[in-house]
């Protein structure tokens, strides 16, 4: 009996450092878990028959958070797990070390695939972005602010010139905007105190060809005492109340260079009228130069942002997360990956930083939780534990060594 007892103690402490050593060995490992081996008495008639390894326990503890400064390094900070589609099962991980491939899937380094929230293979399938030009209503937005305190210009609208400051009283490059064939056009914002509260607006860009700037039809603005634009005015005289567009049209052969007529309306609502500067405070407009993708930007979100050399971006999806009630349950598959058991319960999914799933950190991974120190000291106590019941065995042997030598 004493040498069963013995013999069970020998290989619970055996497993015990198989698991310790497995620990030591991940200590550098990105989002490995540490797990601990439990064990449990045997006992048969009231009669103790030795231990037993019941169980080995993973702890899902969060690493400590380690800078990489690339932003394909993914790290969770608090729970959740990623989640990966790799041989038409799904697995989840915390180790957030991704790679895009050459048709624009964001791996592991298995191969396995980071999946949305349906549990399809996020990809980026452009890059590249073909040329936009400035169009439609709201093609342009520009806010301003125009200073009240300017002398009012009294000058006929038709003597407008764009190259004598005298005949406006504002100024500025307002932004750029684009033709058909992705061409930059840079437009400045003309604006005329015509009387009290009254301003005339204008648009122009340069002449491609090299003549005279090119100058959109005046849009007068009026505005309330208050300096905000007057909802009931009724700027241009034909019974349209509110109007704060300003209308810009260069058609084919003024622009010269093979482009498609440039139309579009610069909306100026939110410009005001007060004591202060002449301040541009919002430009923004829908067209674009053709362009080559550059890179990914990940938010705490999980979206995913594509980047291109036109300064655009676009989201490609939004990663998958995942949690599970019982992480405990999920059966270890190697490389760094997981995956659902009845014991773990089903996937519970959703997006970072929503609920119980922690947000995303880009640039960052998570280090393994092993505690070395900690393992060291187990390790010491497994062994006294192993050499403790090795020397029992040796006990009982010299014991029956003794009887057999009786005469």
């Amino acid at each position: 009996m004493g040498f069963a007892q013995s013999l069970s103690g020998v290989n619970a402490a055996s497993s015990q450092l198989d698991t310790i050593g497995n620990n030591i060995s991940n200590s550098q490992t990105v989002g490995f878990k540490s797990s601990t081996t439990q064990f449990a008495d045997i006992f048969a008639n009231s009669q103790g028959l030795g231990t037993r390894v019941s169980d080995t326990v993973q702890n899902f503890g969060t690493g400590s958070l380690e800078t990489t400064g690339r932003n394909l390094d993914l790290a969770i900070a608090g729970d959740g797990f990623f989640q990966f589609s790799q041989n038409e099962q799904m697995a989840y991980s915390r180790n957030g070390q991704l790679t895009m491939s050459a048709d624009g899937y964001f791996e592991n380094a298995q191969g396995a695939r980071l999946t949305d929230q349906q549990g399809e293979p996020l990809q980026i399938t452009e890059f590249s972005q073909g040329a936009q030009a400035t169009e439609g209503a709201n093609g342009a937005q520009a806010a301003f602010n125009l200073d009240a305190e300017a002398e009012t210009i009294d000058r006929d609208p038709d003597d407008f010139d764009p190259e004598n400051a005298d005949t406006y009283s504002y100024v500025t490059n307002a932004g750029t905007v684009y033709d058909s064939l992705g061409v930059g056009h840079d437009m400045s914002l003309y604006y005329t105190k015509t009387d009290t509260n009254t301003w005339e607006a204008r648009a122009s860009i340069p002449n491609p060809g090299g003549g005279d700037p090119l100058v959109s039809d005046p849009q007068t603005l009026t505005f309330n005492g208050n300096g905000q634009l007057d909802p009931d005015a009724d700027p241009n005289g034909d019974g349209t109340v509110g109007v704060t567009a300003l209308a810009f049209t260069a058609d084919a052969g003024e622009l010269g260079n093979g482009a498609n007529e440039l139309s579009f309306d610069i909306d100026l609502d939110g410009t005001t009228q007060n004591g202060e500067d002449f301040e541009l405070r919002e430009f923004a407009q829908n067209g674009n130069a053709s362009g080559t993708f550059v890179g990914v930007e990940i938010t705490e979100n999980g979206e995913i942002m594509a980047n291109y050399s036109n300064g655009n971006s676009g989201e490609v999806g939004t990663i998958g997360m995942a949690n599970f009630r019982n992480p405990a349950g999920l059966t270890p598959e190697g490389d760094n990956l997981w995956t659902a058991t009845e014991e773990s319960g089903a996937a519970l999914l959703g997006q970072a930083g929503t609920g119980q799933i922690g947000s995303l950190e880009s640039g960052t991974v998570e280090a393994s939780n092993v505690d070395l120190t900690q393992e060291l000291v187990d390790m010491i106590i497994a062994q006294r534990n192993f050499q403790a019941n090795n020397n029992a065995i040796q006990t009982q042997s010299d014991i029956l060594e003794t009887v057999t030598n009786l005469r």
